[in-house]
């Protein structure tokens, strides 16, 4: 039996189709989580495999990417965004999405490297997608995100990411925090390739009934799911202006 975190964001929605339907199901113990508990519970080794914030990764005593999945964009990703009530240029703070890793280091990386702007960051609680006002904007991710349209000045992240360095993004990645058996990492790749081939069935499975919202669109063209090489070749340069 292994234990697994799974992000309960939409965007894994054809992973668990995939995993559900399978029989590989009755040798896991699946846990939804938001992205932070997923890194902290693959962290202190509480479950074996996780879909993990990348941001963590260096972070890991030892960690083995198994998959060839993964949560990524190419360009607009839709669910990982600035909002604000001012332009960029005039933003003086940034309030940070408790339930993110990746994506709040992805806008500090963005800023350091590219955007070059006097801004505070604000590592925030709970409720404070309400605190935007002002020069005051906030990076809100997942299904929050989605419908939130009334503020003036949304800037994709994945997308930004894009513009200055011509690759692809990687949000999370499945990792696990030891050797895994072969065989195990073969069945769970198929599993996932099962989930990740048949979004129009999962979406019908398990609607989203939001306005303005296409499920099938977000989970088919916004979210690229496939591990490539230019995704490995974007994680690489992620992790190292991390530093």
């Amino acid at each position: 039996m292994h234990s697994i975190s799974i992000v309960n964001y939409y965007n894994t929605t054809p992973f668990l189709f995939g995993l559900n339907r399978s029989t590989l199901k009755n040798q896991l113990d699946i846990q939804l989580d938001i992205p932070s508990v997923c890194a902290q519970k693959l962290k202190n080794k509480t479950v074996d495999v996780g879909l993990v914030p990348v941001a963590i990764l260096p972070k890991l005593e030892n960690y083995y990417i198994i998959s060839d999945y993964c949560i990524g964009a190419n360009g607009k990703v839709d669910s990982v965004k600035l909002f604000a009530n001012k332009p960029l240029n005039e933003i003086t703070h940034i309030l940070l999405d408790y339930q993110s890793r990746t994506s709040v280091t992805l806008v500090q990386v963005l800023n350091k490297h590219f955007w070059k702007l006097p801004i505070q960051f604000i590592d925030a609680k709970q409720g404070f997608e309400k605190e935007i006002h002002d020069t005051t904007g906030a990076v809100i991710i997942g299904d929050r995100t989605f419908g939130l349209t009334e503020y003036p000045y949304q800037y994709d992240l994945a997308e930004e990411w894009k513009k200055y360095t011509g690759l692809p993004f990687v949000f999370a990645c499945w990792v696990s925090n030891k050797p895994l058996n072969p065989e195990f990492i073969a069945e769970f790749n198929a599993v996932l390739a099962d989930g990740v081939n048949h979004i129009d069935e999962a979406v019908a499975e398990k609607p989203l009934h939001i306005k303005g919202f296409d499920a099938i669109d977000y989970l088919k063209y916004k979210i690229s799911y496939d591990l490539n090489e230019d995704k490995r070749k974007a994680l690489k340069l992620f992790l190292e202006l991390m530093e």
